[in-house]
């Protein structure tokens, strides 16, 4: 699918809204990123170069999460910064894919993010919830990349 349909398909402020509420709940950031190809190597190497030039690296308590879209090649690719990674269950990221994969084959582009963010937000609130003070470290917007 080319990115701009795949983008016209999204409603983009209740993505927004999602992360948002998300992230009411805990320290952790939710970023969901598009792009139409995984230029430059394999799809989650350059989820990983995204997840770093997007400063998610630079949380404090490094548990940030990227969902990364691959729009024309109908791929994407859920990653956890070290800190959230330690935390949760062996398999989440997995389980939360083949939520969004289903989601995604049904053409249930916005309900399959917002799931996916909704399920990352509650394992964040678990290990990581909001502190006092705490600020929002990152945009909440959808990050698009042509």
């Amino acid at each position: 699918m080319k990115q701009k349909e795949f983008l016209e398909k999204l409603d983009q402020q209740r993505i927004t809204t999602a992360i948002q509420e998300a992230e009411q709940q805990t320290s952790g950031e939710v970023r969901v990123h598009v792009q139409p190809k995984a230029i430059g190597g394999e799809i989650r190497t350059v989820a990983e170069r995204t997840f770093e030039r997007l400063g998610m690296t630079k949380t404090a308590l490094r548990n940030g999460v990227l969902l990364f879209i691959a729009t024309e090649e109908q791929r994407f690719v859920i990653l956890g910064d070290r800190g959230i990674d330690e935390k949760v269950p062996a398999g989440f990221w997995d389980e939360i894919a083949a939520k969004l994969t289903i989601r995604f084959s049904k053409g249930e582009l916005t309900e399959g993010i917002v799931e996916a963010v909704t399920a990352a937000g509650q394992q964040l609130r678990e290990y990581f919830p909001r502190a006092a003070g705490d600020m929002n470290e990152l945009s909440d917007s959808i990050n698009v990349e042509e």
